[in-house]
């Protein structure tokens, strides 16, 4: 009978997650769901997200209550078909909650590694294996666990590299000529040390313009390339949060500027304002941060126009943006060549990837499979 009744589980959303909590549910017990519809959001450490259900079928039963933590792989909720009975779901939930044992937090999926490329010590984080991999590249200010949503999804049936660029995360502080050809080049001394010949970039704001550069310098080592919420594209910047990011020592006054990066603001947790806190008390963080802003942000504008340069791309190019971008107007993604398709994602800020994660991870993966 076990064959058909099926298990909702706790996500695992990035290395660092090992638990959430569901503070809402979209479908009652009794009611169809498909693979792939929204059923709940989950609050993370980091950020909410919404959770879609893994399987079909009908939602039977709801586990673990809203508002409570509970540990990655607990159960939520059970889907069974109509026929299996009231005892056999009793049982089945008894003999799961019965056996199930919490991951081990030091033995909770791949770690981040290192890598001395270019004379700098990058730090990255590799998933899956096989295939043409995924190279994300996350943006100013960001690191790694950016793509904490979007990694894992696109790992199922390839490798894929999250970093950390120069400046930021665990790499190190030296970002020389502090602009996005700087940071491409840094990509490129990371893809040769680690002898990926080509790879499928998804790069994030700061991020997205080096992995346009790196495009544009070396469309041989390029599969594709996905920018979302990109520098680049326009002169316009908001300056107050490049400003607030850099000179925010405390978490009061962190947190709204923050804020500004999502459409919901409720969307910032505790955890990841003192995440940046954390960062930027590393050593050589906050003049890093600083030399990025005087260049590639001088004067309060965007410096380094790609836009003209796009209908170059030889690889297949898409831009994603949140339609609601307090960092980066939305309208940036105007106007572009008839070769880049362009996403307007609504209820999204600038932080698109992790606002609407399970629609930009379908737009990466339908690239990453040209």
């Amino acid at each position: 009978m076990s064959d058909t009744i099926h298990p909702i589980v706790m996500p695992k959303w990035g290395m660092a997650m090992t638990e959430g909590m569901v503070i809402a549910w979209h479908v009652e017990p009794g009611g169809t769901v498909e693979a792939g519809d929204e059923i709940a959001d989950i609050e993370t450490a980091k950020i909410t997200n919404v959770f879609e259900s893994p399987v079909a079928g009908t939602l039977r039963r709801l586990v673990a209550p809203t508002d409570e933590m509970v540990p990655v792989g607990a159960l939520l909720a059970v889907v069974a078909d109509d026929a299996v009975g009231d005892a056999d779901l009793d049982a089945y939930v008894t003999e799961f909650q019965a056996n199930f044992v919490p991951e081990d937090a030091d033995d909770g999926g791949p770690e981040p590694e290192y890598v001395e490329a270019g004379g700098r010590r990058l730090r990255y984080l590799k998933m899956g294996g096989g295939g043409t991999p995924v190279v994300f590249i996350h943006g100013f200010g960001g690191d790694l666990n950016s793509w904490m949503f979007n990694q894992p999804a696109l790992s199922e049936d390839r490798a894929t590299y999250a970093i950390d660029l120069p400046g930021h995360g665990g790499s190190t502080k030296d970002v020389g000529e502090a602009d996005a050809e700087e940071m491409a080049r840094a990509v490129v001394d990371f893809l040769d040390v680690l002898n990926i010949e080509k790879a499928h970039l998804a790069g994030h704001s700061f991020g997205g313009a080096a992995s346009l550069v790196l495009a544009l310098r070396h469309p041989g080592r390029v599969a594709s390339v996905t920018a979302l919420c990109t520098t680049g594209l326009g002169d316009d910047i908001n300056m107050d949060f490049i400003n607030g990011f850099i000179g925010g020592k405390r978490r009061k006054d962190l947190k709204p500027v923050l804020e500004l990066l999502v459409a919901d603001p409720s969307l910032i947790s505790r955890d990841m304002i003192n995440d940046v806190l954390k960062f930027k008390r590393l050593d050589g963080a906050e003049a890093a941060l600083t030399a990025i802003r005087d260049t590639v942000f001088a004067g309060g504008r965007q410096t380094g126009s790609l836009r003209s340069r796009l209908g170059e791309l030889r690889m297949p190019c898409q831009v994603i943006w949140g339609r609601d971008d307090r960092i980066i107007p939305a309208h940036h993604a105007e106007g572009l060549p008839n070769g880049v398709a362009v996403h307007i994602l609504e209820g999204a800020g600038h932080m698109a990837h992790m606002e609407k994660s399970n629609e930009v991870n379908r737009l990466l993966e339908a690239m990453a499979s040209v």
